[in-house]
């Protein structure tokens, strides 16, 4: 039994027989699975952990994404006992004494599974406050950087779990001294994703999403310097994310927009498409924010601001809802910020992949539409007319499920699904339909099922989509 103590945990701890059986279990089926994988999957030097999950989704999850099902990180999720396993998996955390590194990172993979993978709110309901305690000895201590980033991940699942509205406070200096201090990159841009959903989902105020969205701006406008990870992009585009993402919950920020945006144009200018495309969707979330709807006691007439505006003939079933007033002015200079916006819906810039040209592409397509005209929200084909040279297009919808379908026809929605989907990812849609009430009060949007026509479009759409590529093809070819 010594000898496997010693293989299971690095400290050489004593254990229970119960737990050194359970480990040395999981670690022979980790080895057996990663000896049968296909060798093209993942780089054998990289642990096949969680921790790939603090990465973004905002530049493959450009406005091309289709269904939701797609984001399953594990299809073949074992549903039977999984209730039993998260029973063990919480025990093993909550038995500091008897853990090491080793087993703490296994521990807290498994349930950042199970997290996603299941609504565990009633499963954990008496033991949040104790796990809350464990993640936060891991993340202070900072023993491993696998050991810290799966925390994080854990800490920012459990906060959109519980609801529980106490985390804020508990956790809010410790990972902003996380953000400051940690030696890792990719540990502060995981806890710069914590720190946003436990503003969010841990119970912060306004004025401290406010608080929290300086510290991220400047994160922005110093290229990662105000945090000690000057030019990296993974600290900067979390903190643009994450700014977005507060920004939505925030009702007015006419008095934020002029400086936001111009550190945000600063960052189109950046070296990685991530970076610029939540710099861009921050961009087209302020110019959507300086039109309000329409009051019950406001004339037609005060809209007259507007009667210089161009008119755009679109279709009529992404015009829905109230009538939106123009209130502020997003920008002093719109125009530099559009010929800024098209440079990069065209870009063609041959030290771009083709993946990236595409995600650019699309993405400032419809960031470029909305600063046009600030009444149109995220477009899922947006195409310009040659003729007139004005952006067309129906909404952008996405597949939950087999059957669901979600219109996401305003930019906070969008952002603020992205978020949701980086956190859950595979599991949003168990979450969604599980009533999630975090979810469901972050996204309450009404869900509705697909029907024949809608696939029917969808088809049309992809053959259209399709043929636009073939007439870009031979255009190139042409040259």
């Amino acid at each position: 039994m010594p000898d496997l103590r010693r293989q299971v945990f690095e400290s050489g701890k004593t254990i229970s027989r119960k737990a050194a059986s359970r480990e040395g279990s999981r670690r022979t089926s980790r080895t057996n699975s990663a000896q049968n994988s296909r060798h093209s999957s993942r780089n054998a030097s990289r642990h096949a952990s969680d921790e790939e999950d603090a990465g973004n989704l905002s530049d493959d999850t450009a406005l091309s994404i289709g269904s939701l099902d797609d984001l399953t990180d594990n299809p073949e999720i074992d549903n039977t006992n999984w209730t039993e396993e998260l029973g063990d998996v919480v025990e093993d955390i909550l038995d500091r004494k008897r853990s090491s590194v080793l087993s703490r990172e296994e521990a807290y993979a498994s349930l950042c599974r199970l997290s996603k993978g299941h609504y565990i709110e009633e499963q954990i309901r008496s033991r949040g406050s104790d796990l809350l305690a464990a993640f936060c000895r891991s993340i202070k201590f900072e023993n491993s950087v696998r050991e810290t980033t799966l925390a994080l991940r854990a800490l920012e699942l459990l906060a959109i779990t519980t609801s529980d509205d106490s985390i804020y406070e508990n956790v809010e200096s410790l990972l902003t001294r996380t953000i400051r201090d940690s030696t890792s990159n990719d540990v502060k841009a995981a806890a710069i994703h914590c720190l946003g959903a436990c503003t969010i989902f841990g119970g912060a105020s306004e004025d401290g999403a406010l608080d929290q969205m300086t510290f991220l701006l400047d994160i922005a406008a110093s290229d990662g310097q105000s945090i000690d990870a000057a030019d990296d992009g993974g600290s900067v585009a979390a903190a643009l994310q994450e700014w977005g993402v507060l920004a939505t919950e925030i009702e007015d920020l006419e008095g934020e927009s002029e400086d936001a945006i111009q550190i945000f144009m600063d960052q189109l200018n950046s070296g990685q498409s991530t970076v610029q495309i939540a710099a861009g969707e921050n961009i087209a979330l302020l110019y959507e924010k300086s039109y309000t709807p329409q009051e019950d006691d406001e004339n037609s007439d005060n809209g007259s601001q507007d009667s210089d505006e161009e008119s755009f003939t679109v279709n009529p079933s992404s015009l829905s809802g109230p009538k939106l007033i123009k209130r502020y002015n997003a920008y002093h200079n719109t125009h530099e910020l559009e010929r800024q916006l098209h440079s990069l819906a065209t870009v063609h810039n041959k030290h771009i992949s083709k993946r990236e040209k595409k995600n650019l592409h699309s993405n400032f397509s419809s960031i470029l539409t909305t600063v046009e005209n600030p009444r149109r929200g995220p477009m899922y084909n947006t195409a310009i007319d040659q003729d007139t040279n004005r952006h067309y297009g129906s909404k952008f919808t996405v597949k939950i499920g087999r059957q669901g379908v979600m219109n996401i026809d305003r930019w906070w929605k969008w952002i603020r699904l992205n978020s949701l989907r980086r956190i859950l990812q595979g599991g949003f849609a168990e979450h969604y339909y599980q009533g999630n009430r975090a979810v469901l009060d972050n996204l309450p949007i009404m869900v509705r099922q697909s029907t024949p026509s809608d696939r029917g479009m969808a088809r049309k759409a992809a053959k259209l989509r399709n043929s636009r590529r073939w007439a870009v093809q031979q255009h190139s070819d042409g040259e």
